[in-house]
């Protein structure tokens, strides 16, 4: 009898809430093994990155980095398995972060001859693209990405206002002190103000007229203000953003995550979220408070 593909599949429905949702016990162990798995995993890239410690150790990483290798590539199947398309995932950003986490192992099988060590070593630092892999579980890491596209606007045009300054500020010191006094240009001067308004001042370069030390002051007490700017602009969002608390849940047809707690479709394509089955017993969704009979 052929299968029905409209009916729901347990165990991708199952396997879908464990990997990519985080509001159930499966799930939180999940992330909390593989949280484990990439912070060790980048660890011995970084060990073997020494050439003292591979060696001594070299076969030593070696097996641990396949046993990593072994152990991405099937969480990597799993998700394309759980999800409803496999090839929207494969082709969003951490999809290929996964895949740029097990590729190098398998390519340098492949790449034969001495002299191909050299790029077989640059292909072992794709691995450490792993870490990026940590913001899948940190609610924070969301949160954090809200309120920089909420001060997209505010921040590209402090940067513009920012910029305004620095030529205004770079003319005037190749007018005041010159080439004799190391401002042969005005991009010079404006590399010297870029320097001096982020108090980074590095010295190279430096006004040696009263009036241009007048005007490098104004410029370094202008640069402890325009600092503060975007602070203020990331955490006036930040606030504002984490108002609204958000699950874990991520849609199974187009994977978009942040859903609010009560919601019942996807906020981009609509499609019906699926309840997470198997939820601690003392936590309750606003959704299961809202199915309650009153009265």
């Amino acid at each position: 009898m052929p299968a029905d593909d409209s009916a729901p599949d347990p165990l991708r429905h199952r396997l879908h809430q464990i990997i990519f949702e985080a509001d159930t016990r499966a799930g939180k162990a999940f992330d909390t093994i593989l949280l484990v798995l990439i912070l060790a995993s980048v660890g011995v890239v970084a060990l073997d990155s020494s050439a003292a410690i591979r060696a001594q150790y070299g076969p030593i990483l070696l097996l641990l980095e396949w046993v990593f290798t072994f152990l991405f590539t099937v969480e990597y199947v799993l998700r394309l398995y759980s999800v409803a398309r496999p090839l929207a995932y494969a082709r969003s950003f951490f999809g290929i972060v996964d895949v740029l986490a097990i590729l190098p192992s398998f390519v340098s099988l492949v790449i034969p001859g001495t002299q191909s060590l050299l790029v077989i070593r640059i292909l072992r630092l794709l691995r450490v693209f792993r870490v990026f892999k940590l913001s899948h579980y940190l609610d924070e890491s969301r949160q954090l990405g809200v309120a920089l596209e909420a001060s997209r606007r505010k921040i590209l045009i402090f940067l513009f206002t920012v910029l305004t300054l620095v030529v205004i500020v770079g003319a005037m010191m190749h007018v005041v002190e010159g080439p004799e006094h190391g401002f042969t240009s005005i991009p010079i001067s404006m590399y010297w103000a870029v320097v001096t308004l982020t108090t980074v001042g590095y010295g190279d370069i430096s006004p040696q007229t009263p009036l241009g030390r007048f005007l490098a002051t104004l410029v370094m007490l202008m640069g402890y203000g325009i600092i503060a700017v975007p602070t203020g602009i990331v955490s006036a969002e930040i606030s504002r953003s984490v108002r609204g608390a958000i699950s874990t849940r991520a849609c199974p047809h187009c994977l978009t995550e942040g859903h609010q707690p009560e919601a019942n479709f996807c906020l981009t394509c609509g499609e019906a979220l699926r309840a997470p089955a198997h939820r601690d017993a003392t936590e309750t969704t606003p959704s299961q408070v809202d199915a309650q009979p009153s009265g």
